[in-house]
């Protein structure tokens, strides 16, 4: 049996007749850039995230650049993340001139340590970036608490948690401003490169809008430097088609992951802990194992994905070392890297796929053990 860590031609094949007539209408419209389809899936996002703003942009890492820029982070500030997140968190950091300042992991949660945050904040600190990693959202009214009495941004990198919910609200109306991926292998995915900024601030929502358009309320007459960084109709016809299947999706990835959890429990594998406060969307299935990369192999030469979600920490990439870090500056981001596998997770899996996963993964440890 052949599994991937992500099936999105499955989910494509579903859904194709719908799809395909979404962007044939785009394409018999013309309205490429900005048109009408981006202004509908806005109006369904802002309505799905709970918040008063939803803007379509390029990519997820340009949503965090131009949250960051719209909240006023400039060249000079510190803005505080995670060690363990994907490279795009750090390098929206930098790209707005800003210095990244990264702090360790919980080991339950492979989220922020919030133990550390407040030790983390300086005078130079101008924002946090809490990262809902994995679909997990961060503990975000300790976040909020040292926010605001620090008076500092609050950009949610909920790139992997779209649809999530912490004690209730969803994820992108948690702080002050919050940027989405729409990647293709996401939740909500696009084909091909796609983001969202939703925020309650009429502010940064018009700032966002003239900054992602070459800084322009009006063609050709520009306020403000700007970007191209806009949200393409196609993707956006796309990404409202999928939309409204993405609860129905969510919650078979919970049930797939209460799956695999049940099974692992005959295994030495570290399984996931959902915490209290959050609804878990496994954008990954994430667990820990001692012989990892011997793991790893053992599960492609069944023919099943698996990945590492993310091999090499922030403060050992060699974009970064400038940041001045060594080993054992973060322990326990340093343990997760060495540990951590993604088994594979869609919402499309069967039990029957996930019982082979486990069969697997049984047999390796017994001829490992």
């Amino acid at each position: 049996m052949k599994i991937p860590l992500v099936d999105i031609q499955t989910q494509y094949q579903n859904l194709s007749q719908e799809i395909n007539e979404k962007v044939l209408y785009v394409m018999k419209r013309g309205d490429f850039i900005l048109g009408e389809e981006v202004k509908l899936f806005e109006e369904d996002f802002t309505k799905y995230c709970q918040t008063k703003y939803a803007l379509g942009v390029s990519s997820g890492t340009d949503a965090l650049k131009l949250s960051l820029l719209a909240g006023g982070v400039k060249e000079g500030d510190e803005v505080i993340t995670a060690a363990n997140t994907f490279v795009a968190t750090v390098d929206a950091i930098s790209q707005t001139g800003a210095k990244p300042v990264l702090i360790d992991i919980n080991p339950d949660n492979y989220n922020l340590d919030l133990n550390q945050l407040e030790k983390a904040v300086t005078k130079k600190t101008k924002a946090i970036i809490p990262v809902h990693l994995y679909g997990q959202p961060v503990d975000m009214d300790k976040v909020k608490e040292i926010a605001q009495a620090n008076n500092l941004l609050v950009v949610e990198d909920a790139c992997q948690a779209h649809g999530a919910e912490y004690k209730g609200k969803r994820t992108g109306s948690l702080g002050d401003i919050a940027a989405f991926s729409f990647y293709p292998g996401k939740n909500l995915g696009a084909f091909g490169d796609g983001g969202a900024i939703t925020t309650n601030n009429e502010e940064f929502a018009e700032k966002i809008r003239m900054l992602r358009h070459y800084g322009q309320k009006k063609k050709y007459f520009h306020e403000i430097k700007g970007f191209n960084n806009r949200l393409d109709t196609i993707q956006a016809a796309v990404l409202r088609v999928k939309l409204k299947h993405l609860d129905e999706w969510n919650k078979a990835r919970g049930n797939w992951a209460q799956k695999y959890t049940e099974l692992l429990k005959e295994t030495s594998l570290i399984t996931p802990k959902i915490e209290s406060w959050a609804d878990h969307v496994f954008h990954l299935y994430v667990v820990r194992s001692q012989k990892r990369d011997e793991l790893i192999n053992f599960l492609k030469e069944k023919e099943i994905g698996a990945g590492i979600h993310y091999p090499v920490p922030i403060h050992f990439q060699e974009a970064y070392k400038d940041l001045g870090h060594k080993k054992g500056d973060f322990p326990m981001t340093e343990k997760a890297a060495n540990e951590i596998i993604s088994l594979p997770m869609f919402p499309e899996l069967t039990e029957e796929k996930i019982n082979y996963i486990v069969k697997a993964i049984k047999e390796f440890e017994k001829a490992n053990s």
